[in-house]
């Protein structure tokens, strides 16, 4: 079995980073606002800090050199990319569909159309295949105030992965599941939360724990 530890909208709040660590996980994902609209540079000492194979996405809250800086850590940039980590491949899309609120990573439905599909080109088929992206897929996790606002091209890929890693949206901390697809929004690591993943050895084998630390 591996155990993932899964993060998202940590928003430049590290405080609890050494609490989430101490879960032990073998890896860990971040998916997106490592940072909060500001300089990217307080984030390189929290990813110096995990000491176990890392994988992160951008958010819509992060400036676009968020990536150089991932790029030069030891995580992993899994944005428009695709990776194999033994029984589990990886395939990454950070930014989000557009916000009323002009945020620095925003991406059209075109051009999350085109990132995804340079990145499902190089997937491998795997045991596991997890899609990490900072948006969630239109209708799933994705409410605020009865409106559904996912990414509609992010939808159409659903059915290639068994599970989606996303975030985005504080208030959908959950699990769900979307026509036999799993979709886990840990809710902000910014305030304590996370998720354990426990993939095991069979396909479709993968149980999700919400963690609070």
């Amino acid at each position: 079995m591996t155990d993932v530890l899964l993060l998202a909208d940590l928003h430049a709040q590290y405080g609890h980073m050494d609490a989430f660590l101490a879960l032990n996980p073998d890896m860990v994902i971040i998916a997106g606002d490592l940072t909060d609209c500001g300089p990217v540079g307080p984030a390189k000492e929290m990813l110096a800090q995990i000491d176990m194979p890392s994988f992160a996405v951008p958010g819509n809250c992060d400036m676009r050199d968020i990536i150089d800086l991932i790029e030069e850590s030891d995580t992993v940039c899994l944005h428009g990319t695709s990776i194999e980590v033994g029984a589990i491949t990886l395939t990454g899309i950070g930014g989000s569909n557009p916000t009323p609120f002009g945020t620095p990573f925003e991406l059209s439905e075109e051009e999350i159309g085109r990132i995804m599909e340079r990145a499902t080109a190089r997937m491998q088929r795997n045991v596991h295949n997890v899609l990490v992206t900072h948006a969630p897929p239109l209708d799933t996790l994705d409410s605020i105030g009865g409106a559904h606002v996912g990414s509609a091209c992010l939808k159409n890929y659903l059915q290639s992965f068994d599970l989606v890693c996303c975030a985005h949206i504080h208030e959908e901390k959950g699990i769900m599941e979307c026509d036999g697809v799993k979709v886990v929004n840990p809710g902000p690591a910014s305030e304590g939360n996370c998720a354990l993943i426990h993939f095991g050895e069979e396909p479709g084998d993968i149980t999700i724990d919400l963690r609070s630390v």
